[in-house]
């Protein structure tokens, strides 16, 4: 059997079982929900945000990408960041990446010629790398400065979501939504907090913009 064919039997008897459990469960999916948080992912495949929270479908709005970044050249990204803040009015930004993130991993090393576009993604977080390089390469292991730049990258990112305009007109508008840099660990399954960036920031004048 096919492994899309396999995907598409388990969806039935995915759904037969959810109707089974509740037969208003597709009802009640459908109405509108008011999400309070829009979650930034990696897209590792082992890495689901309603999954690890333990969530219900429509609670959270997620947008992933390799090593969960927030760059501000990524259209997709500001696109889902504009609607969850602007029209969704959503409470809480989080960025959440992972330990063992192999696309962390191949940021620290040499570009792969024959990745061009992955290549161009990860170049952000090598400048992380090497802006950071001398607090990662304290730690003794090759795994310990892999996880320290996951962390890292996640406070990166997380700044560079008060860096948009999008989030400084939220704030100055209606002091929403926090911002929350998270990372989880793939062998406890737990989320470690490493950040929090409110409205009281004091923004670096090199990225505040002047707001009407």
């Amino acid at each position: 059997m096919k492994s899309t064919e396999r995907l598409l039997l388990e969806n039935k008897a995915w759904a037969q079982e959810m109707l089974e459990q509740d037969p208003h469960y597709f009802d009640n999916l459908r109405q509108d929900r008011r999400c309070e948080v829009f979650w930034i992912g990696c897209s590792d495949s082992r890495v689901h945000a309603d999954q690890i929270t333990n969530s219900e479908p429509g609670e959270i709005l997620v947008h992933r990408n390799t090593c969960n970044q927030v760059s501000h050249s990524d259209f997709n990204l500001l696109g889902a960041l504009e609607y969850a803040v602007n029209v969704l009015e959503v409470d809480h930004v989080i960025v959440c990446g992972h330990y063992r993130c192999k696309g962390i991993r191949a940021a620290m090393n040499k570009p792969n010629p024959n990745l061009f576009f992955a290549n161009k993604w990860l170049k952000n977080i090598k400048d992380v790398y090497r802006l950071r390089r001398r607090e990662i390469d304290t730690e003794e292991s090759e795994e310990g400065r892999w996880g320290r730049l996951a962390e890292v990258n996640v406070i990166e990112q997380t700044h560079n979501l008060a860096h948009t305009a999008i989030i400084q007109r939220s704030w100055k508008k209606s002091r929403a939504p926090l911002l929350h840099g998270w990372i989880y660990g793939l062998n406890d399954g737990i989320i470690k907090e490493l950040i929090t960036l409110t409205p009281d920031m004091q923004l670096d004048p090199l990225y505040q913009y002047d707001l009407e």
